[in-house]
């Protein structure tokens, strides 16, 4: 049955011309962007109420860069600006403040900063840049201290902090200097081994031991071993070594542009320095290329973070690192997700060393052979003094570590990353990655088996771009916490309860959500023992999970509505059927029952449905989604009349109803709406395009005819030239005298040629 007839009223055809122009005013469907990578299936923007963030901040206190969780997993500490905090987060929704200690830079410091040119504002204070768990009483921390590093301890008692010891010590190479120079600690075994500058001027890098029994080692200054521009994101401990992560200048290329490139070096844990040569100095640094790339790509050759996944053994462990490029192709950043072996790691540093030719100033594979104990390996005991001076000069490894790229995307700058492992229903064991960007989003992205990673979600924390400075991941109470600027972010690390139905929350493939086919709720997956539940990670198949019974794989589209929302036609206007995107990878179009939707009279707009009431368009209208090849109803709609309702297909009987009204334009009298939406502006921008046009094509009619006539007015063979023009080049040059000048008899008689002299 159909809805009644509008009629031809002035009315009904001022709709139908309305509704055309925005026919043609619409954009046409633009195509997805090629080439970005993979795209979050779901988006959150600032303040989205969907996404729950809590926020901590602290009246008086900036840049939350240092977080340190406490072994139990309740407590996380803040090194801040010129204060050390420490939050409770063993509740759900923002960390509240145990309490905090002041530890900042002297007055005399600060009046030195600031005659070094530094900024008092910006600069001349302490930040904190290391901050670790020394015992079960003290915390150890270093900061710039207004541009003169130092260090102290922090008491603990009940994962309080006490006081800050008064007694200071240099932190000369624990520290940088500057606050945006990039650095590196790690404790291990009570020794701190911090990579970072140790100079005013930031171009001295240095990878320094101190704390504990063992003596104090640092890096050569004198012996080229890392360039003054290396750059320090990451320090990770093994079983015999500790290695760091950076980035640095390229000695081994040779080329017109400087080259950046990532490294990944080594000490070992046990070393002691040298008798004669290389005394306080490291006796087992070796540095190897770090290589992300894909085939047939530049490579990735700038690191930005990166942090260690502990395996079973030491041969399952992995290094996830994040990378961008030093060139930017068309204008956009691109970032990438690389892993690495700790076996290739270790492989590369016992392989084949580099040497540097003197004379042609390249550097080339060294063969040479093996001796024992080899030089750089973690023996016990101070090394010879043959050794030694071949160390100083082959520090540079042969073999380059490849890794694997899991994940590149182009239009975004990874800053930071934390990584966990979780298992499936399935049984098998995810990766889930939890990426910052420089513009203050949170990425979460899984590893598949077959090795290649997709977004499920990306967050937006800021209002307003801003890098996140740090990341926390707290598996025990399933938090993310983001330092920056301001404050403190802390946001669960899975979102279960948006998936409002069964294939919603299985096409999310999250691993830490599933559906609860009892409840009918998509729920948080604690532990991977709940057999009943519905998760497929790999395929994503909605239709095997969500079935009821067994079925197979087929890909046949649901199109039963699970609720159906009725709309009652208001007379002359357009209705507006929204179509909510629950995912940024489905492909979505409309149905009207079992056919298509009739073009003459609508159209769809932003995912909107727009519908102009007239003979026959009532009935079901459904939004399709599409995605993962398979198809299914994200909202359904009936559209009928209050005059001369529609029959009740038999085929939807059962289904519940909801009434509901939608956004609707009105170009005429009729009954009020309930919520209105105006397109008048667009309206009015297109009565002003057809008025210029109209308007033009007036003009070129009408200057066609006036043209004629001038034409026939004019003299025949002559022209008229305006005073002072040169005539045109012709075989027949033709200068006419102007109006008011008078000619005398002699150039009346002239002959064929119109050339006279003009008489006073």
């Amino acid at each position: 049955m159909a809805l009644p007839a509008l009629g031809l009223d002035p009315w009904s055809l001022l709709g139908l011309f309305f509704f055309q122009l925005l026919l043609l005013l619409l954009p046409p469907p633009t195509a997805g962007e090629g080439g970005q990578g993979p795209m979050p299936r779901v988006r959150y923007d600032a303040g989205d109420p969907r996404r729950g963030l809590s926020l901590f901040q602290q009246k008086g206190l900036r840049d939350f860069d240092t977080l340190l969780l406490s072994g139990d997993g309740n407590t996380l500490y803040v090194g801040a600006r010129e204060a050390v905090l420490a939050l409770d987060v063993q509740h759900p929704g923002a960390p509240r403040l145990k309490n905090m200690v002041l530890w900042p830079a002297s007055e005399s410091k600060k009046r030195e900063c600031a005659l070094k040119k530094k900024s008092n504002e910006t600069e001349c204070f302490n930040f904190l840049r290391v901050l670790v768990s020394f015992n079960a009483t003290h915390l150890y921390a270093c900061g710039t201290f207004a541009f003169s590093p130092a260090c102290t301890y922090i008491g603990l008692q009940d994962s309080f902090l006490s006081s800050v010891s008064e007694k200071l010590t240099e932190g000369k190479g624990q520290s940088p200097f500057d606050p945006a120079h990039k650095h590196t600690a790690v404790l291990v075994d009570g020794m701190l081994f911090s990579g970072t500058m140790n100079n005013f001027l930031g171009s001295e890098p240095i990878l320094m031991r101190t704390l504990g029994s063992r003596p104090v080692l640092k890096t050569d200054t004198f012996l080229p071993w890392l360039q003054s521009d290396a750059s320090f994101v990451a320090a990770v401990p093994s079983a015999q070594v500790v290695y760091f992560f950076f980035e640095e200048t390229a000695s081994e290329f040779d080329f017109f542009e400087k080259l950046r490139t990532s490294r990944v070096a080594q000490v070992c844990k046990n070393d002691v320095g040298g008798d004669k040569l290389l005394q306080k100095k490291w006796t087992t640094f070796l540095k190897a290329q770090l290589l992300c790339a894909q085939p047939g790509q530049l490579p990735f050759n700038v690191i930005r973070h990166a942090v260690l996944l502990p395996g079973e053994s030491s041969s399952d462990s992995r290094v996830y690192a994040v990378f961008t490029s030093q060139w930017q192709i068309g204008g956009t950043r691109t970032s990438a997700v690389c892993t690495f072996s700790l076996s290739d790691i270790e492989r590369a540093f016992k392989g084949q060393y580099k040497e540097l030719n003197k004379e042609t100033s390249r550097w080339t594979t060294y063969v040479s052979p093996a001796t024992s104990p080899r030089p750089g390996s973690c023996a016990a005991g101070p090394a010879s003094d043959k050794a030694l001076t071949f160390m100083k000069d082959h520090f540079l490894m042969d073999e380059k570590v490849v890794g694997t790229a899991l994940l590149v995307k182009s239009g975004v700058e990874y800053t930071r990353l934390e990584v966990e492992a979780a298992r499936g229903l399935d049984g098998h064991s995810y990766v889930v990655m939890y990426l910052g960007t420089s513009t203050g989003s949170l990425h979460k992205a899984v590893v598949s088996q077959g090795g290649s990673a997709y977004l499920v979600e990306e967050v937006q924390l800021f209002p307003e771009p801003e890098p996140i400075r740090n990341l926390q991941l707290a598996p025990s109470q399933g938090t993310v916490f983001a330092g920056f600027s301001g404050g403190i972010w802390s946001l669960p690390r899975a979102n279960c309860s948006v998936y409002e139905s069964c294939v919603d929350c299985v096409l999310a493939r999250d691993p830490h959500c599933a559906w609860d086919p009892e409840l009918r709720v998509c729920s948080l997956l604690r532990t991977p023992d709940q057999i009943s539940w519905k998760q497929d990670l790999e395929r994503g198949n909605p239709e095997w999970a969500c079935a009821k019974g067994p079925v197979g794989r087929s890909r046949r589209p649901q199109s039963r509505p699970q609720i159906i929302k009725e709309v009652l036609v208001v007379p002359n206007s357009i209705l507006e059927l929204p179509c909510p995107h629950l995912s940024a990878l489905a492909s979505y179009r409309w149905s009207r029952g079992t056919g298509t939707v009739p073009e003459a009279s609508s159209a769809v707009y932003n995912g909107s449905l727009l519908l102009l009431p007239q003979d026959g368009v009532g009935g079901l209208y459904q939004c399709i989604a599409t995605e993962n090849g398979f198809s299914y109803p994200v909202v359904s709609y009936w559209v009928d009349s209050q005059d001369r309702p529609l029959a009740l297909d038999p085929e939807l009987a059962g289904i519940p109803r909801e009434r509901v009204q939608v956004p609707l334009t009105r170009v005429g009298g009729g009954a009020a709406a309930a919520a209105q939406r105006s397109y008048w502006p667009h309206f009015l921008v297109v009565t002003v395009l057809l008025a210029l046009v109209l308007s033009g094509a007036l003009i070129v009619l009408l200057a066609s005819p006036l043209g004629a006539l001038r034409a026939r007015g004019k003299v025949q063979g002559c022209g008229t030239l305006p005073p002072g023009e040169k005539a045109p080049l012709s075989r027949e040059p033709c200068l006419q005298p102007r109006k008011e000048s008078r000619t005398s008899a002699t150039d009346v008689g002239a002959g064929n040629s119109c050339v006279g002299t003009e008489v006073a």
